[in-house]
């Protein structure tokens, strides 16, 4: 039955966090966003919130292994899978602004997260600074894509959606992920309990690799769309959210201690990252080809052999 309920919970956190995404783009087409801005904003934090509402369910529930691991195993899945299979269907170009202002912070937010975890545990306080540099990085990204917009004439797309219906739309989609988090969270506990394993070893795997198949999903569909501005920017923008907001809001709930098995996970995530700097560099021009994304897939799967392993 746990298995059943697993399946469930994935089930309804990925069409809850679809039916955000599109309810959230077109909250954002109202309120003339560019479509970057929106990649690296609302789309990331829209399929960022299963994360975050499974985080912070295990973390009430005392499952602190789930909850960062979570945080961490989605990150490296996000850089390591969900990037290097969109490359390998679809050359993914990077824009300027992603190498010079986007990934050093999200390698910021990383390294200071790290630095909060080294001791053991992620205090109020620390959760406080960590949603402090959320709200500096989206203030500054909406300000810059306005004065781009204004720069370059941008043209926006009619909403999918009217206001009304999108914010009804954000409201269900908010009560799907609440609930399917409840069901993840409750049976993958038993099911590591059944199996043997670690809390840590579920989170990191299964249950990173089930909360980022909103970002897989739409970064794909962004690639068979050639939106490729969208798959970037959801990808940084999603593991900012995910190490900056999901850690500060849990921690102002309950102090998070970190385990030692989790600073490698954190240490490999630092690692992956990095990797995907220089991959980002220019070659002729600045784009993540199917070679490039061979080798985050490769990254990908190693960090899974090793925490299975």
């Amino acid at each position: 039955m746990e298995y059943f309920y697993l399946l469930l919970g994935f089930a309804v956190l990925l069409v809850s966090g679809n039916t955000l995404v599109r309810a959230g783009v077109s909250l954002a087409t109202h309120m003339r966003i560019s479509t970057l801005a929106i990649g690296v904003t609302v789309v990331s934090l829209g399929t960022s919130a299963p994360e975050l509402v499974v985080s912070i369910n295990a973390a009430v529930r005392g499952h602190p292994d789930i909850a960062l691991g979570n945080v961490i195993g989605s990150n490296i899945s996000n850089i390591g899978l969900v990037l290097g299979l969109t490359a390998v269907i679809l050359p993914v170009p990077v824009a300027a602004g992603t190498v010079k202002r986007d990934w050093p912070f999200m390698m910021l937010a990383s390294v200071v997260f790290y630095i909060f975890a080294i001791n053991g545990i992620v205090s109020y306080t620390e959760g406080i600074i960590l949603l402090s540099l959320l709200s500096g990085y989206l203030i500054l990204t909406l300000k810059d894509s306005r004065q781009e917009m204004l720069e370059i004439g941008h043209r926006f797309e009619k909403a999918a959606h009217s206001t009304l219906m999108a914010v009804f739309l954000v409201a269900i989609s908010s009560a799907g992920l609440y609930f399917g988090s409840n069901w993840l969270v409750n049976s993958a506990g038993t099911i590591a309990s059944n199996l043997g394993v670690s809390e840590r070893v579920i989170a990191v795997t299964l249950i990173a690799f089930g909360t980022s198949v909103p970002e897989l999903a739409t970064s794909l569909a962004a690639a068979l769309k050639k939106e490729m501005n969208i798959t970037i920017g959801n990808i940084i923008g999603s593991n900012i959210f995910n190490i900056l907001a999901i850690p500060g809001i849990t921690a102002l709930i309950r102090s998070m201690t970190v385990s030692g098995e989790l600073l490698f996970d954190i240490r490999y995530m630092l690692a992956i990252s990095l990797l995907l700097f220089f991959l980002m560099l220019p070659s002729g021009k600045s784009v993540i080809n199917r070679k490039r994304g061979i080798i985050l897939l490769l990254s990908y799967f190693i960090y899974i052999y090793i925490v299975v392993a």
